[in-house]
């Protein structure tokens, strides 16, 4: 594994140089070099610069960098680097474009028209800003500008080993699972599955998320991406719309839009709970977001679309979320 870390630590200096070349100036829409455009069974198919560098009908759409920038994040998390901040000097703009660019090609920030993009970079950093915040309702900046305040857990309760798992993520001795990165992963399980995705041995050295900010976007990313089961929505497919719910779904009151991420993501952690300030809180993120990013928080929907009070969780807490 160690040979794979270094391939991937040298592919993230190879992004970061590019990144450093192609915003020398950001203003120049001239040093990009142009959209590289191909018909494929009759489908447009582009592949732009090294942000969007694979053949996908999504590269033919704009790419995050466009719509969002520096000035955009850093609004977005205007107190993450204060004195009195955990994670002070980790994340910036650039470790979440280049954590982006594995996934763009596969349609996050890319799908549909451009306020649909923004809408899903809002929905997605909401979720980041709720659980990595160290805001208080008379916080400096208000509640919602402490977003990125943490890289990782402060005081874990515990190893969150799962020994029903020995024989596919057995525990590293020694190794602590608790939450790690901008959507924090808990438990030896999914440090494993996330590590397998990744190519970056996590189940051995999870602490690796809190070294890079590049891969802790990755992973959080990456959960946006994927299901937790196969035949479940992906967060991105039930925001964007992909994803078409069954009657099952239905009678459970889950509906594509941001409340059924939130049931994808957290589960009865959050859904199905009623009003309470746990779902309040990502919600209100998410509305926060919009406004600061300029699509305004009237574009969020109506509330049936935003909550996850009455939505029955795809995966019950008493089952493990990793089993199948």
């Amino acid at each position: 594994m160690v040979t794979l870390n270094i391939k991937v630590l040298g592919f993230m200096l190879i992004m970061l140089t590019v990144c450093a070349l192609t915003n020398g100036d950001e203003n120049e829409s001239s040093s990009r070099p142009p959209t590289l455009v191909k018909i494929v069974k009759g489908k447009k198919m582009c592949v732009k610069d090294w942000e969007c560098n694979k053949l996908s009908r999504f590269c033919c759409n704009l790419t995050i960098s466009d719509f969002f920038e520096t000035y955009q994040f850093e609004n977005l998390f205007a107190k993450r680097n204060s004195p009195v901040a955990h994670a002070v000097g980790f994340w910036d703009y650039r470790s979440f474009i280049i954590a982006s660019s594995l996934y763009q090609p596969l349609g996050f920030g890319t799908t549909g028209g451009k306020k649909m993009q923004m809408k899903e970079v809002a929905s997605f950093l909401g979720h980041v800003g709720s659980k990595t915040s160290c805001g208080y309702g008379v916080a400096t900046g208000g509640p919602f500008a402490w977003g990125l305040c943490y890289n990782k857990e402060m005081s874990p309760s515990q190893d969150y080993c799962d020994d029903y798992f020995k024989l596919t993520y057995p525990c590293s001795p020694g190794v602590q699972y608790y939450g790690r990165g901008a959507l924090p992963i808990y438990w030896n399980y999914n440090y494993g599955k996330i590590g397998e995705a990744l190519n970056v041995d996590l189940l051995n050295h999870p602490e690796y998320i809190e070294q890079n900010a590049t891969l802790a976007f990755q992973a959080a990313i990456w959960q946006w991406m994927n299901p937790v089961k196969k035949g479940q929505p992906s967060a991105h497919d039930a925001f964007v719309g992909n994803w078409k719910p069954t009657k099952n779904d239905t009678l459970s009151k889950r509906v594509p839009g941001f409340g059924t991420t939130m049931n994808i993501l957290y589960g009865d952690n959050v859904c199905n709970q009623g009003d309470v300030d746990s779902m309040n809180n990502i919600i209100s993120h998410y509305l926060y977001f919009l406004d600061l990013m300029g699509i305004g928080r009237e574009e969020a929907g109506p509330h049936e679309l935003l909550t996850c009070a009455e939505q029955k969780p795809f995966n019950p807490s008493s089952v493990p979320a990793a089993a199948s």
